[in-house]
């Protein structure tokens, strides 16, 4: 007669196998084994460690030996596990077979349908840094004043708001598009233009917008700063066109306002919210620069005299205007 004798203690289990077959979990404890042919096996594991690992993880855990003192996790292919392990974040789990002793720890396993792709949890910052959680989540954090739109399979899914959010790698095609939704500036530079009569020249204008509708920005249009900026450069051609020179120097910001009107309606269809638009320079031609710089003194001289004439009209007054400027002239009081 062949007995063997094995012995368990309290923080272990002894998995006991004969012919290469599990047959049984061995409690705590001595226990003798008849093995006459010494085929009897007994691999003894610590009940310390949360996970039971072994060749034959498969045929233990489906044999139902473990009972209570163990939690199963068998999770298909679209399945995903945050484990956690006395009150603490242990590990995201992938598909597969798991075992856990629950003897020592207290267990807790939450199972989710990847096929959501987004991931949602409350304790997410903990869950992004667990092991196992790099391969299996994409972490992705939107910044204070942006909008993070997500598209899963190429059709739109929902609109991030600023914060941490997780997606599941691998189950869908996802994408996150950042959009900043704080003001922002386009320059409209050198802008060659021509006026109503005739005079090219060159204009600096800047426009503040800010994207009022994320999802028609990036939709819509391809670039939606291009496309205002597009648009502003029509409308600055449109609108210059149809004044003279003179109108645009003495009142830029009549220009400015129906540039302003006309820029406003062509992008709000894009999710764009013009914020305000200016002009900032007109350069003129040198030529033209030289004509005015000559042109100038002469309409100031005109215009000194005509006001002049004005108070000799009102008053007993003898102008008497010499070689030099008002500077040095004589006014005569009769």
């Amino acid at each position: 007669m062949v007995l063997r004798r094995f012995k368990v203690r309290a923080h272990e289990r002894g998995l006991l196998f004969r012919d290469r077959e599990f047959k049984a979990v061995l409690r705590p404890g001595r226990h003798w084994v008849w093995d006459p042919l010494f085929k009897v096996r007994v691999d003894v594991v610590s009940v310390r460690d949360a996970w039971l690992a072994h060749p034959d993880l498969d045929v233990i855990a489906k044999s139902g030996a473990l009972g209570d003192e163990a939690r199963v996790v068998d999770l298909e292919d679209h399945e995903r596990a945050v484990v956690w392990v006395d009150g603490r974040v242990e590990a995201v789990l992938k598909p597969g077979l798991f075992v856990l002793w629950t003897v020592f720890h207290a267990v807790r396993v939450e199972i989710f349908d990847a096929h959501a792709v987004r991931f949602e949890h409350p304790s997410l910052a903990v869950i992004a840094q667990a092991k196992g959680a790099t391969p299996l989540l994409e972490a992705v954090t939107i910044e204070a004043g942006h909008a993070g739109l997500f598209f899963k399979d190429g059709r739109h899914e929902a609109t991030l708001a600023a914060g941490a959010h997780a997606f599941w790698k691998g189950v869908a095609k996802a994408r996150i598009l950042d959009v900043d939704l704080r003001e922002q500036v386009v320059d409209i530079a050198g802008q060659e233009l021509m006026t109503a009569d005739k005079v090219t020249l060159r204009l600096n204008a800047v426009v503040t917008f800010k994207v009022a509708d994320p999802l028609k920005a990036v939709t819509i249009v391809d670039d939606y700063r291009q496309a205002l900026y597009r648009e502003a450069q029509l409308a600055l051609r449109c609108t210059i066109g149809t004044r003279e020179l003179d109108a645009l120097l003495t009142d830029k910001d009549a220009v400015a306002r129906e540039m302003d009107g006309v820029v406003r309606a062509r992008v709000a269809p894009f999710g764009i919210e013009v914020v305000s638009l200016g002009i900032r320079d007109v350069i003129l031609p040198g030529e033209m620069k030289d004509l005015m710089n000559k042109v100038s003194p002469t309409l100031m001289r005109l215009r000194e005299l005509e006001v002049l004439e004005k108070v000799s009209e009102k008053a007993n007054l003898t102008i008497v205007l010499g070689e030099k400027g008002l500077a040095d002239r004589v006014v005569k009081l009769l």
